[in-house]
């Protein structure tokens, strides 16, 4: 099996968000980039805001890292005061070299995760988050495509042959594994729906109405869609933009 996949976990840390219950046990095989951010006004210098409520901050810190490290994660943290927290969660992104960030709904015992499997670009990187953090579980994968009209079901097998063979390159065992095909229908909303069976989520960021759709709204609306935690497996940036 190769190394933890590293997963960012973006959690307000002076807003009472907390880490919901079953997402330590779902990342136990992960290597947790736990990002703690407070976003201040324009007009508050980030040094201010650092003296007000950095002791605080880090207390909270503390205890969710040790419910990470008690569920087996090894973790890595980071304290951000921001006027911008998308920025800030893109930037720890690139910085940490994340494979996928979790958008954090409280989940159950892990037994059935959906996959959805939307294109060739970015198979490997869905495939090592999957391995890394589910191919020591006992859990049942099902690799989910939605397909556009012009494929072909020789595109498709091809698409969903090549992510079983990488798994199970990556360790996992090929009886865990089980795909599904939907035709003619919208893709969030036939991902949506098929979740609502399923513990939890992954999908890739290169379906942009999927992205905005997890990241452009509240979290609230999000568990309502969404029953189970969300893993957004992240595109790979051959550069980090700007330098930053």
């Amino acid at each position: 099996m190769e190394d933890r996949p590293a997963i960012l976990v973006p959690i307000r840390v002076l807003e009472r968000e907390s880490v919901p219950e079953g997402v330590p046990d779902l990342l136990a095989n992960a290597h947790v980039v736990l990002l703690g951010y407070h976003i201040i006004p324009e007009q508050t210098a980030p040094g201010q805001a650092q003296m007000q409520f950095e002791e605080r901050a880090t207390n909270r810190l503390d205890e969710y890292e040790a419910i990470f490290e008690a569920a087996g994660a090894t973790v890595e943290r980071r304290l951000v005061f921001t006027h911008d927290g998308q920025k800030t969660i893109d930037r720890t992104i690139y910085e940490h070299d994340c494979l996928a960030v979790l958008v954090p709904n409280a989940t159950g015992v892990v037994e059935d995760v959906l996959v959805a499997v939307r294109g060739t670009v970015g198979v490997d990187r869905l495939a090592r988050v999957v391995a890394g953090m589910f191919g020591a579980m006992d859990v049942s994968i099902t690799l989910y495509h939605v397909a556009e009209s012009e494929e072909t079901d020789e595109d498709i097998a091809t698409l969903l042959d090549g992510m079983v063979e990488r798994l199970g390159e990556l360790g996992m065992d090929a009886s865990m594994i089980e795909t599904r095909v939907e035709r003619n229908q919208d893709p969030l909303d036939a991902i949506v729906d098929a979740a609502e069976a399923f513990d939890a989520v992954v999908m890739g960021e290169t379906d942009p109405s999927l992205t905005t759709f997890v990241f452009g709204m509240p979290a609230d609306q999000v568990a309502d869609r969404f029953l189970g935690s969300v893993l957004v497996v992240q595109r790979e940036r051959p550069e980090r933009e700007g330098g930053k």
